[in-house]
């Protein structure tokens, strides 16, 4: 979003990377790296090697495949210093939001990293791709990805000498994504970054390890779970299916309310909230939250909370809805970052484009929370959830 950018935007973008500068210990690939951002925020339509070379005024894009694959430098440390950017800007400890999920990259060819035929969200079907896992911080002020693993299926782990030709290491073991989301959610409070609230699809949601882990460190969260979901009801030992007990709740029980704006206003649901768990500790709650659309009453989502006693119902409401922040990340990172524009094969190589294309969508947060929209920024799609 380069015809967005306010006047001074090269002051800024300067103190930016200057943050980076000492994660490149040579001045080649320092420079390299600012060269990698410049074009990855620039106007190109596709910005891999060549486009990217081009920007820089170089003749070919030797250079730059040198800062993904050759040249000495830590993407994680990256990673860290992207984060505290990101927090520093629009870090908020009561209404920021930790938020898991993932994307896929079409891909061609077998030789890519934990590429296979997978299930893509991006195309909505099974396609040759790789995939994300990302973690996204959001706030009021704006929202950006922090965090990113790359998912190795099974069949890759179990070949070593394919792993090996790909960069993998063998000491990369096999983990689920629900794995990944917990490991990047644990790095997260590690860093001590101030957020309120975690959230997540059913991917995660339904996976008991991450709930629990949230609940044993304190973290109140928000995270869908499928319909068939299992619950401890409110009597002893009691359970039940999360439709089930949704679907006996009388009409007054549900309350219309937004979840927050977006492209066309606001996004009102009607939504219910079903104590859950009669052993709890003192000062928090468990909930069955669920939310119905207003145009077809048989489209129901449902959630488990852990929530500070006393939350509101519209609180939850807006955790819940603000999935559609992580979502926004990955459309503006792909339009406009080239978070999906890479043509390398090599598993640190995929690390170290995502991090740079996370480190110039980190930027474009910075602008936006310099810019001073307001204190609520709709999301710029329409979801197909809240």
């Amino acid at each position: 979003m380069v015809d967005e950018i306010a006047d001074g935007w090269s002051d800024l973008f300067g103190d930016f990377v200057a943050r980076f500068a000492g994660r490149f210990g040579r001045v080649e690939p320092r420079r390299r790296m600012v060269s990698y951002l410049r074009g990855l925020l620039s106007e190109a339509e596709r910005k891999n090697g060549w486009t990217l070379a081009e920007a820089a005024g170089d003749d070919g894009p030797q250079g730059m495949q040198r800062l993904l694959n050759h040249y000495l430098w830590d993407a994680d440390a990256l990673r860290d210093d992207v984060r505290d950017a990101v927090v520093e800007q629009i870090g908020d400890s009561g209404r920021g939001i930790l938020i898991l999920d993932e994307t896929g990259f079409l891909k061609k060819g077998i030789k890519s990293a934990g590429v296979g035929r997978q299930y893509s969200g991006t195309a909505g079907r099974i396609e040759n791709s790789q995939i994300g896992v990302f973690l996204a911080y959001g706030s009021d002020r704006g929202r950006a990805l922090i965090d990113r693993e790359l998912y190795l299926p099974k069949d890759w782990i179990s070949d070593r000498e394919r792993c090996r030709a790909a960069g993998i290491g063998d000491d990369v073991e096999f983990a689920t994504k629900p794995d990944m989301g917990l490991r990047m959610l644990k790095r997260a409070v590690e860093s001590g970054i101030p957020f309120g609230w975690v959230t997540a699809d059913e991917v995660y949601g339904q996976t008991s390890r991450i709930r629990l882990w949230l609940e044993e460190h304190d973290i109140p969260h928000v995270l869908a779970v499928p319909k068939s979901q299992m619950v401890m009801t409110m009597e002893f030992f009691g359970q039940a299916r999360a439709h089930k007990l949704v679907s006996e709740l009388p009409d007054d029980a549900w309350a219309r309310v937004s979840c927050g704006d977006g492209a066309h206003g606001p996004r009102e649901y009607d939504w219910a909230a079903v104590p859950i768990r009669p052993w709890r500790r003192e000062g928090w709650d468990h909930w069955l939250l669920a939310r119905r659309s207003l145009t077809d009453p048989t489209d129901i989502a449902h959630y488990i909370c852990f929530s500070p006693a006393g939350t509101p119902l519209e609180e939850l409401a807006r955790v819940a809805g603000s999935r559609w922040m992580v979502e926004e990340c990955f459309q503006t990172a792909k339009n406009e970052t080239g978070l999906d524009h890479y043509q390398v094969r090599g598993y640190s190589a995929w690390y170290r484009h995502i991090t740079l294309s996370m480190a110039a969508l980190a930027f474009l947060a910075l602008l936006r929370a310099k810019a001073k929209k307001g204190p609520r920024i709709p999301a710029v799609i329409n979801p197909s959830y809240p």
